[in-house]
């Protein structure tokens, strides 16, 4: 069979039209709804950033879900599949491991000290320089994010179904920043349930009209392991290899660790729960979800791959890159279902709405509690920091609105957001790391360990990012095919290979260059909590200061000094006053 351009000669109708707009139509309702005709009012500082602690477990589990998996998720993953095997599928064997680390280790210090924003810790345990530096990580983590979630999908879809680039991209955002800004976190979590809900059902609808368009599951596993996609224990140590069982696994632990444990907008869903075991309740149905969404994002690389395993896309010019195509595929298979290609974008844009309104809630949550809050002379009413916020939720909106049109002409920003991810994340979970389980650690080795490791991993990631624009590395992909291609391209293409350039030798990059993205994170945070630990020890460490126990996990409960625990334990100073304060 010829797979060519004018092969697909159909873009949305208006039945995908349709759907498309109703998916954007019930997010908008939904936050009318809270901000008008909920019972209770998202007026207060509680009701707006918590959701009044009332949250249940389905809706905060589902939002999480849609927080983790965005469109780059969706369109990324298969293409990885395709381009280089199935190794980076085994990314869903650490996070069960993650999620039992999180609900014991991490969570109960966030829900014990009732806090809004997970940087409020760094002032607990550290003190206020220390957790201007964690918000100021997190928010440029996020304004660097938002905008590639929005900008990834659109770009994609607007190159293969006709939907014009600068005018899907406004519309998607004002329709996040309007439900987001009148119904705070209720309006959010309950849209991101609704969101996933349609992400799950695009993404079944295609792993069932794909599957069956190529011949059933055999056949797709088939095709795969002759074409030697199928790759799921390399076990060479090896830290240069780009995707190997132990790059994965190691890697995605501490990932999805920093993901998950201490970032805002996870701790804000958790300690938006009634309880605590209800709270890691949502964790395990988030573990659950994420294997299953990303399990069939896996899926659907082999299955695309078994559908073009005769004439590869990318090779045959149909499309510019890999992160195409599952759009392209969706495209080819829509004759099979009416509608399709309407509920497969609203999928993916419902997982970068999702991504983008938790985003924006959180950096609000953040930007009052840790830089308004803490320098207002005169305490704000609820009803006027209500207000504030959805100001700030409008502003923040409108500059990643305005800086999804600067990704556009910064294209290497997107082929770099992995490993740029890993320059605030690496560094934070490590000081979060040494402030809940190393005593010892003070605020200046908690500063200076979080300096150290942002400046190491920043040079590490540009680094490799130039040397990859350079050519210097490359890293090796799983063999396609241009047999099942027209026979005229094929004649023309084959000429195009009787004259291979020369090849020059080169020498290999610095080691570091060639480590493997997938460390970044783990070697951030093992540099902060070293760097930390050392330069507490040599400015005294907390020597003749009692902490109380509530900023430390409780997996470590054992080895604090009975002493000071007790003395903690029987003291008639308010909880609050109590965690703030050392004495000598």
């Amino acid at each position: 069979m010829n797979y060519d351009q004018e092969d697909i000669d159909r873009y949305f109708d208006a039945f995908d039209y349709i759907v498309f707009a109703i998916m954007l139509l019930v997010s908008a309702l939904i936050g009318v709804y809270f901000a008008f005709f909920a019972k209770v009012k998202q007026n207060t500082t509680s009701e707006y950033l918590m959701g009044g602690k009332t949250m249940g477990i389905f809706p905060i589990s589902m939002s999480m879900i849609a927080s983790y998996i965005s469109g780059i998720s969706i369109l990324g993953i298969p293409a990885e599949m395709y381009t280089y095997g199935t190794q980076f599928w085994m990314i869903i064997a650490s996070e069960g491991f993650v999620s039992l680390t999180m609900a014991v280790a991490y969570l109960p210090v966030f829900y014990k000290l009732q806090i809004t924003s997970s940087y409020e810790y760094l002032n607990l345990r550290f003190n206020q320089t220390v957790r201007l530096f964690g918000s100021i990580l997190f928010l440029m983590k996020m304004l660097l994010y938002i905008p590639i979630v929005i900008y990834v999908p659109a770009l994609a879809f607007s190159q293969v179904t006709g939907i014009n680039l600068h005018l899907i991209t406004p519309l998607v955002c004002v329709v996040c920043i309007f439900y987001t800004t009148l119904g705070g976190l209720k309006a959010v979590v309950w849209t991101d349930t609704i969101q996933t809900v349609v992400m799950f059902g695009a993404l079944i609808a295609v792993v069932f009209m794909g599957t069956y368009s190529v011949g059933g599951f055999s056949e797709v596993w088939k095709r795969s392991v002759d074409g030697g996609r199928i790759d799921f224990f390399n076990l060479d140590w090896d830290p240069t290899i780009r995707h190997s069982f132990w790059t994965v696994t190691i890697g995605n632990f501490f990932s999805w660790m920093a993901s998950c444990s201490i970032n805002q907008a996870m701790v804000q869903r958790c300690l938006a729960m009634p309880s605590l075991r209800s709270a890691r309740v949502t964790v395990l149905i988030l573990v659950i979800g994420i294997m299953t969404l990303v399990s069939m994002c896996c899926y659907m690389g082999l299955l695309i791959y078994a559908h073009y395993y005769k004439c590869d896309p990318v090779t045959r010019g149909s499309i510019y890159k890999s992160d195409q195509l599952l759009p392209y595929f969706v495209m080819h298979i829509a004759a099979i279902m009416p509608g399709l290609p309407g509920l497969f974008v609203s999928g993916v844009f419902s997982a970068a709405l999702s991504s983008m309104s938790t985003g924006l809630n959180s950096m609000t949550g953040v930007i009052f509690e840790d830089l308004v809050k803490p320098r207002m002379k005169k305490p704000l009413t609820e009803s006027q920091a209500s207000f504030l916020m959805k100001i700030i939720v409008v502003v923040i909106g409108s500059i990643c609105v305005a800086l999804v049109f600067v990704v556009e002409k910064m294209g290497a920003l997107i082929q770099a957001s992995g490993s740029l991810g890993a320059i605030t994340a690496g560094p934070l979970l490590g000081i979060f790391t040494l402030g809940m389980f190393f005593p010892s650690a003070n605020s200046v080795g908690a500063l200076v360990g979080g300096v150290t490791s942002i400046a190491l991993i920043s040079w590490i990631s540009i680094g490799t990012q130039i040397n990859m624009a350079q050519g210097l590395i490359r890293f090796p992909q799983k063999p396609v095919s241009v047999q099942g291609c027209k026979v005229d391209w094929l004649s023309e293409y084959l000429l195009t290979l009787d004259n291979p350039m020369t090849s020059v030798h080169l020498e290999p990059p610095f080691i570091l260059y060639r480590l493997s993205y997938m460390y970044y994170t783990a070697l951030g945070t093992i540099t902060a909590i070293s760097v930390g630990l050392i330069v507490s020890y040599l400015s005294g460490s907390n020597k003749g200061k009692s902490l109380s126990k509530d900023l430390f996990s409780p997996v470590i409960y054992r080895f604090l000094v009975k002493e000071d625990v007790t003395k903690e334990a029987n003291s008639t100073v308010p909880q609050e006053a109590l965690q703030l304060t050392m004495v000598d």
